[in-house]
């Protein structure tokens, strides 16, 4: 068991609180003011966690917190007193045992996934596949290339989508497109280190994972999802310039070489975030 000091996570806990309010001021800013933005929305809806869950810090499982039973944290759940009279400790025992299924398919999700070789050629087409042949859309916002041109690159593509979750959205005439079709029983035998809802997945894990997870891998994992996010939209379909969002073109030779670029370093940052979770 690992103890920190007072003085010591104490200081953690202050500067990870920073980081997070960093991370999501604008969010809470726009949602004030009832405003809503097609990029940056995704990562508090689809992934449903609210800024004040980032905020929450937690040294992780195996961590004893010096002289923290006087500290609100002492109400929290799966929180229990430590060895030494006074502090606290992650009841990771406990918590794995009522979260056991959650628990489990996490492990096999970022297990499985690390494990993979990384397929590095959709080039972001599930989003087009989203619209194919598609007079209403699931976002507002116009199509860059308009309706027929954009059929017309899924149609010179062959789509290779592997993440159920964005297969579920394929409009019914892109469903029969993919490589393969996928169902929610296979994703963890279809699930590879190249995607990038893969990867942005690694932040849903980390949440899920609660208290076991240390707060700076928390936040390393929302940043990593916040930056994958970023060229998922560059690469979509959609004209995002009112929202200052420069496209990556997939549909000529510099812009696959350019999202396969980017496609390859977040990656390897998820890779690492997954390995260290599962450490962790």
């Amino acid at each position: 068991m690992t103890v920190f000091a007072s003085d010591d996570w104490r200081q953690r806990e202050s500067a990870h609180a920073d980081r997070a309010t960093a991370l999501t001021a604008e969010h809470i800013a726009r949602r004030s003011r009832g405003e809503t933005h097609p990029v940056w929305d995704f990562l508090f809806t689809y992934y449903s966690y609210k800024p004040s869950a980032l905020s929450r810090w937690h040294p992780g499982a195996g961590v004893e917190l010096e002289d923290a039973a006087s500290d609100d944290r002492a109400a929290w759940r799966w929180y229990v007193p430590g060895s030494a009279a006074g502090s606290l400790r992650v009841d990771a025992e406990s918590y794995e045992a009522d979260k056991r299924a959650v628990v489990r398919l996490a492990r096999i999700m970022l297990r499985r996934t690390s494990e993979r070789p990384g397929q590095f050629d959709c080039f972001g087409l599930h989003e087009w596949a989203m619209v194919y042949r598609q007079d209403e859309h699931r976002h507002a916002q116009p199509l860059r290339l308009g309706q027929r041109q954009t059929d017309e690159v899924v149609e010179s593509h062959d789509l290779k989508c592997t993440h159920f979750d964005a297969f579920r959205f394929f409009t019914p005439d892109a469903v029969p497109r993919n490589r393969q079709p996928l169902t929610v029983d296979e994703r963890t035998a279809n699930e590879q280190p190249g995607c990038l809802h893969a990867g942005m997945d690694v932040y849903k894990w980390a949440m899920k994972l609660g208290p076991l997870v240390p707060g700076h891998l928390l936040l390393d994992a929302f940043e990593l999802a916040r930056d994958i996010r970023l060229l998922d939209m560059q690469a979509a379909p959609y004209d995002l310039s009112d929202f200052g969002v420069v496209p990556v073109q997939i549909e000529t030779p510099a812009g696959k070489a350019q999202y396969v670029r980017q496609q390859r370093g977040f990656a390897e940052r998820a890779d690492a975030l997954r390995r260290a979770i599962l450490a962790a």
